[in-house]
């Protein structure tokens, strides 16, 4: 009888021993549970933060890039090996060091972006780039800027492609040995099919005839309405669309002291 009841007694320590065990492990397993859900909702949050960080450091670095892809420097070796001998030559009225390459984001006839390049006088380059920014901000469409070398310094070639370019050793045309202000890098022609030269029964480029009607306003074309005009004259140019004898739409040059 005695030995019954250690035995009862056994085996309800055992049942007791055991129960407190089951309800540790479904407490354990409880808390388990509800630290991964905790860690989930953690790592959800910081994902989504992240997501958060991802799309500001994105529109950061586009704002960023617009910026710096408006610039001017000096003429970097790979610039003068192109236009040395070919729109600039030892006899040009002004030095390499005189000169600034510039650097401009536009918007093209395709309504898509640009990257375009310019040589000017350095003492323009800073404005020249804070004009082609505004030109870029007001979507003012411009077909092609190219560096006339790219076209052999030839500026009929250059105008019938509808390129706008600014430095360019020569001579003002019909006027031999009379240096156009481009020779100096501080003039502009826009869109010469839009914004032809013209005097009398003369037009150039000749496929820019279709635009000597200037109350017909068409894409590319400068007026004195146009964030174009408006961003040059403001700072001082020049516009040939307002000489007497002649008009030059395209043309913008500045005088500034060259000595």
């Amino acid at each position: 009888m005695k030995f019954n009841k250690i035995i009862f007694l056994v085996v309800l320590v055992s049942t007791f021993l055991v129960g407190c065990s089951s309800n540790s492990i479904e407490k354990t397993e409880t808390e388990t549970n509800m630290i991964q859900a905790n860690m989930a909702d953690s790592q959800s949050l910081e994902k989504e933060e992240a997501i958060e960080i991802v799309v500001v450091s994105e529109e950061k670095e586009v704002l960023e890039d617009v910026i710096d892809s408006f610039t001017y420097t000096s003429l970097p070796e790979m610039v003068i090996s192109r236009i040395d001998g070919v729109s600039w030559k030892k006899e040009a009225p002004v030095g390499l060091d005189d000169l600034s390459y510039v650097k401009v984001l536009y918007w093209g006839f395709d309504d898509e972006e640009h990257t375009g390049e310019l040589i000017v006088h350095k003492d323009v380059a800073e404005e020249i780039t804070e004009i082609f920014k505004e030109l870029y901000d007001a979507r003012f469409p411009i077909e092609k800027i190219r560096l006339i070398d790219e076209y052999d310094a030839n500026d009929d070639l250059s105008m019938d492609d509808n390129n706008t370019s600014a430095f360019c050793f020569r001579e003002i045309a019909g006027q031999k040995g009379k240096l156009s202000k481009h020779s100096y890098g501080i003039a502009i022609d826009i869109n010469p099919i839009q914004n032809p030269y013209v005097k009398g029964d003369k037009v150039s480029p000749i496929v820019g005839k279709d635009y000597t009607d200037r109350k017909n306003i068409r894409k590319g074309m400068i007026t004195k309405e146009s964030v174009c005009y408006k961003a040059f004259k403001e700072r001082g140019w020049t516009w040939g669309g307002e000489w007497n004898t002649l008009k030059d739409y395209q043309h913008f040059q500045k005088q500034i002291d060259l000595n």
